[in-house]
């Protein structure tokens, strides 16, 4: 009894330290020109991210679309999505732990262009996440600052 008593915490033990780090990364995060706010969230055992607050949540020039309308995810290469609002659009899936602060193999998606990317995220501070999009491999991507 006091054997698996003992075993019982030590397996405990590892999976608090393995998983600890994993939610540091919830909660809401602004682009670094705090344009948009992303809330990341447990997804079963992964994590998601959504577009919670725009600072401009309506369409301001005509090229964009009609003025004074909610943005709508319009580059969806399935027209069937592009009527959706984005603001409430899940942006970032299925992202797992790769590391201590690092997280990996997830899917980004950008509404601005319309394109899915693979995804990697690293907190460098506690009030500083970095975000890299990448097709193939990550040294063929762009970065993206979140802060706090």
């Amino acid at each position: 009894m006091r054997i698996a008593l003992i075993l019982g915490l030590i397996i405990w033990c590892v999976v608090v330290d393995v998983y600890a780090g994993q939610h540091d990364i919830l909660g809401k995060w602004k682009t670094e020109k705090g344009d948009v706010q992303l809330d990341f969230f447990q997804c079963e055992e992964k994590i998601c991210a959504k577009i919670v607050w725009l600072q401009h949540p309506e369409y301001k020039n005509e090229k964009d679309g009609p003025v004074g309308t909610a943005k709508t995810d319009r580059k969806n290469p399935d027209p069937a999505m592009r009527s959706r609002p984005v603001l409430g659009l899940r942006v970032v899936s299925e992202v797992t732990p790769a590391g201590e602060n690092q997280w990996g193999g997830g899917i980004c998606y950008d509404p601005q262009t319309g394109k899915t990317y693979k995804c990697k995220m690293k907190m460098v501070s506690p009030d500083r996440l970095e975000m890299r999009g990448y097709i193939g491999f990550s040294l063929f991507g762009r970065d993206y600052v979140l802060v706090r």
